[in-house]
């Protein structure tokens, strides 16, 4: 069905899917329309931060009347959606939806680097957002934080050691479980059920996250 055919109460209900943070999919499915439909209406109409259905309405209303076609940010319908779908993957992971979108902008850009300015202005999002998003991302070594020498702010940057450095920080947190459940299998008893399930649980981590960083640091080269 064509953008252009949708309904006032479509639009409401896109917009009521944006802001319970719903994926352009889910979104398209509780609507009967394909998934493009609703990447196109969003996408040149604001996009997911700014969409306002009456006034996304009253624009199709308008260029139905001139006849004339879509802003131009129609053309980038193609990247919006590969966009969404590597947010999807990163929230089907575990990670906060806010937290991917400022993750895929920075892998997105240019030459990896922004502004909290930048991103709060780019996903039409609060800045005590982008705050909490970006503090995560530098804890999990997805993203470091620099010191703009120009001017008094912080920068953030995504580069190709990113990706072992957020390797090398998850494996050391599931290292510290693994011997977390060992000491408490020795302190329950190696020899009650609870220990024995605790002992097989951190050794089996202990080992596969250890492989894991051996791994990492074999293969690192490839980042080079």
């Amino acid at each position: 069905m064509a953008e252009g055919r949708l309904t006032q109460q479509d639009r409401h209900r896109i917009a009521a899917g944006l802001a319970d943070g719903l994926s352009y999919a889910e979104i398209a499915r509780r609507l009967d329309r394909p998934t493009s439909t609703v990447s196109r209406e969003v996408g040149r109409n604001g996009g997911p931060g700014a969409y306002r259905p009456q006034q996304a309405h009253r624009a199709t209303v308008e260029r139905a009347r001139r006849s004339t076609p879509a802003p131009p940010r129609a053309a980038g319908v193609q990247g919006d959606a590969v966009e969404e779908e590597i947010i999807e993957l990163a929230v089907r992971s575990g990670m906060p939806r806010m937290t991917a979108r400022v993750h895929v902008d920075l892998l997105l850009s240019e030459d990896g680097r922004r502004t909290a300015a930048e991103l709060t202005d780019r996903l039409k999002v609060s800045p005590a957002s982008v705050s909490v998003a970006v503090n995560f991302l530098v804890q999990q070594g997805f993203v470091r934080r620099e010191r703009d020498p120009r001017r008094p702010r912080d920068v953030y940057v995504i580069d190709d050691a990113a990706w072992y450095h957020s390797v090398v920080i998850s494996a050391r947190l599931t290292l510290d479980s693994a011997r977390a459940a060992t000491a408490a299998a020795q302190s329950v008893g190696p020899d009650q059920p609870v220990g024995q399930r605790l002992a097989k649980a951190g050794a089996f981590l202990e080992r596969v996250t250890l492989d894991l960083v051996e791994s990492a640091d074999r293969w690192r080269s490839l980042l080079a």
